[in-house]
């Protein structure tokens, strides 16, 4: 446990004098989209969330994508499914999630 980077290492001076290291577990971090990496908004990042709604949004790709990168991978899918496009010319970083929306 205390060689992990998951808890904080804190130097503290006790009244003797001595220095110690304290270990606290760090703060959550927002979570953010995997696509564009901006921070996701509508998601609860306490500890203690326990409802589905406040772990993610309740759509599609809650919790992974931000609206806007959604939006964009609903419409380069149906594109796709259309014949329209071809997968090559959609980023790769978009590839994972058409494919995951052309599989249902």
């Amino acid at each position: 446990m205390q060689r992990s980077r998951s808890m904080r290492r804190l130097d503290r001076v006790t009244p003797k004098g001595r220095h110690v290291l304290h270990y606290r577990r760090r703060a959550n971090s927002l979570p953010h989209c995997g696509i564009c990496g901006a921070e996701l908004s509508g998601i609860s990042i306490k500890r203690g969330a326990k409802s589905g709604s406040r772990r993610s949004n309740e759509r599609l790709f809650g919790g992974a994508l931000c609206a806007r990168c959604t939006s964009e991978v609903i419409k380069y899918a149906s594109r796709i499914e259309q014949g329209e496009m071809k997968m090559s010319e959609v980023g790769i970083k978009q590839r994972a999630y058409i494919l995951q929306m052309v599989s249902h």
